[in-house]
């Protein structure tokens, strides 16, 4: 049997990309919503069945490529996908200053207070002007100052004037549809994605390559502690060591991930450690329960799969001759290493699951971030 990449009960970009591949097609007539519920499961059994394709109402690599006319997307978007929906965010959502982030936005949260809802829009501001004048009208200038500015104090107290109380996660009018606007801007759309995978994804490949990890799974784990706990600390460095042994990256890769992710929780601050907890062992076991909500992770397209394709085989190099200069060892440079979304992991194939295997993995130094923990209800499935 092929293998499924997204099934039943995963949201987000990718299903909303293949709702609108299936509604382009006359197979699905509901809202693109991103949320893979009953009605798109229909149209997915009568997209296979007038393909010839096994009527399974699954999306294995077939039926997505048929539906899109693309590719099977990337780890990196598939691990950002299942992210976002612990983070209970999106492209265009908003909340205010409910948790001590002053203003939280995009597809993983990004926070006003750590800098990274600034850069993305001083960024968008720089390429096009007009997109955020569409979406802020005539608060625009203020908007652009503030960040341009990015004196903290003045952030705060602006973060605040804007969120609504006692809660403070509605943000008011007329930022909340400004925000709402500028995040379905296809423009700022890419640029939180870049953002996302400079900041967070690159990062995390150096800390799976350290531990080992090389598997889908592993490699959303990583992911998953980059965007949530900026990085494995020293303390749960310590602790998976403690828990495995000295020789722990002999230890099969899913206890690896299992003590990683305990390990990154008991680390964690107290008020947030078990909604640590459930995501990281969610991802470390391929299935678990995070804001009360089910999630098997195969249906988000990742599993016991390897995360990248294995090198090709090579021939032996031939004997130098004598006399003959040796072949130099070219280094990457730094523009090199860091490679773009589409060039980093190859799609995964059918291939049989495997056990861990190191891979080599690109290794840039870590960012760090914040343990928080989202708020905002799943949407409900169609």
């Amino acid at each position: 049997m092929d293998r499924i990449y997204f099934a039943r009960g995963c949201r987000g970009a990718l299903p909303a990309r293949l709702q609108l591949g299936l509604a382009t097609q006359g197979y699905y007539t509901g809202r693109v919503d991103g949320a893979f519920g009953g009605g798109t499961e229909r149209a997915v059994l009568g997209f296979q069945a007038d393909r010839g394709l096994a009527r399974t109402g699954a999306v294995d690599a077939a039926t997505w490529s048929g539906a899109t006319s693309s590719p099977i997307p990337e780890v990196s978007e598939r691990a950002l996908g299942l992210t976002a929906a612990f983070e209970g965010h999106g492209y265009s959502i908003v909340a205010g200053n409910f948790d001590g982030a002053w203003l939280t936005w995009g597809i993983i949260g990004f926070t006003l207070k750590h800098g990274e809802v600034q850069k993305i829009i001083l960024q968008a501001w720089a390429e096009s002007p007009q997109t955020v004048r569409d979406a802020f009208g005539p608060v625009t200038a203020q908007l652009v100052d503030l960040m341009a500015r990015n004196n903290a104090a003045e952030l705060q107290r602006w973060a605040n004037s804007i969120s609504v109380p006692p809660q403070r996660y509605v943000v008011t009018e007329p930022w909340r549809s400004g925000f709402q606007r500028l995040g379905e801007s296809p423009l700022v759309q890419r640029i939180q994605n870049q953002r996302v995978f400079d900041a967070y994804y690159t990062p995390c490949l150096a800390t799976a390559q350290k531990y080992g990890l090389a598997t889908e799974l592993g490699i959303a784990l990583a992911f998953d502690i980059h965007v949530q706990n900026g990085s494995v600390k020293p303390a749960a460095h310590r602790a998976v060591v403690a828990k495995l042994g000295q020789g722990w990256l002999a230890a099969p890769e899913p206890a690896r991930r299992a003590a990683i992710g305990r390990a990154v929780a008991d680390t964690a601050l107290p008020a947030w450690r078990n909604d640590v907890r459930t995501r990281k062992l969610t991802l470390a076991t391929g299935e678990g329960s995070v804001h009360g909500e089910a999630f098997r992770v195969a249906n988000w397209g990742l599993g016991e799969y390897p995360a990248a394709a294995p090198p090709e085989e090579q021939a032996p190099a031939p004997r130098r001759a004598r006399g003959t200069a040796k072949p130099r060892n070219l280094r990457a440079t730094p523009r090199d290493k860091v490679r773009k979304p589409a060039e980093l992991v190859q799609p995964a194939s059918a291939a049989e699951p495997v056990q861990a295997a190191e891979l080599p993995l690109t290794a840039v130094p870590a960012k760090t971030s914040r343990t928080r923990k989202a708020t905002k209800p799943a949407p409900q499935s169609t």
